[in-house]
């Protein structure tokens, strides 16, 4: 019987993307970084980015989230994982997506930080074009948000 370890399998790379949203000016809106770096360099997108080797998938998600947007203490949420293979042009990556909502107060706190040239909220109904898949992952999210407010 042949067997086959882990070790002769290539490994994906995995990220943490965050979908947080607030309410401003009585409408929904999302939070997102303009990238500073290739790929997709000055495009917006969710923030996010690689889990380190010894980090749980929510303290990457939290780490990153503060890193580039200055936010700390939001409860994250799993939402769902996206693995297409053609969703990152640097190699096959993996990312587990949270979902958060802040109030006013904590998102008027936000400011850019690492890899991210600006952080700023968008209303959901005037959107960007998005970097990788996040317009998918996005309306992935508003789905499931609509899905939790209907009776």
């Amino acid at each position: 019987m042949l067997t086959r370890s882990a070790a002769d399998y290539e490994r994906p790379s995995v990220s943490v993307d965050t979908i947080l949203f607030a309410t401003l000016d009585e409408s929904l809106h999302v939070l997102l970084i303009r990238r500073g770096r290739w790929p997709f360099e000055g495009y917006w997108a969710l923030p996010g980015g690689f889990v380190e080797i010894d980090e749980s998938l929510e303290d990457a998600a939290a780490r990153e989230l503060f890193e580039e947007t200055g936010l700390t203490d939001v409860s994250l949420q799993q939402l769902h994982a996206f693995g297409d293979p053609g969703r990152d042009p640097r190699s096959r990556v993996i990312t587990i997506s949270y979902l958060a909502q802040v109030d006013e107060k904590q998102a008027r706190k936000i400011r850019a930080g690492d890899d991210a040239a600006d952080a700023r909220w968008w209303p959901v109904s005037g959107l960007p074009p998005l970097a990788f898949d996040h317009a998918y992952i996005l309306e992935f999210a508003m789905q499931r948000l609509t899905n939790l407010n209907q009776p």
